[in-house]
């Protein structure tokens, strides 16, 4: 029962954390997905960051492990215990 427990702890943190990540991804990558020049880069003059088109990479890929792993262990809690 306990074990259960942590399970749905882990699942709805794991999915806490992708959400997070998903928001990076918005944030560092997908607003800007037009602006990359051909070296990966977009500078914003307004606030004066560059963003680099491999975070999208790193975000996303990040969100959806994150995602994957914490739906898979919500559904896994759904079925009756042995």
């Amino acid at each position: 029962m306990i074990l259960r427990w942590l399970r749905g702890i882990l699942a709805a943190a794991l999915i806490g954390i992708g959400v997070l990540f998903a928001l990076a991804f918005e944030a560092r990558y997908w607003r800007w997905r037009d602006c990359f020049n051909e070296l990966g880069r977009c500078y914003d003059p307004v606030s004066q960051d560059v963003y680099l088109e491999q975070a999208g990479l790193v975000w996303g890929g990040l969100a959806a492990i994150a995602l994957l792993a914490g739906i898979g262990l919500a559904l896994g809690l759904r079925r009756k215990p042995a």
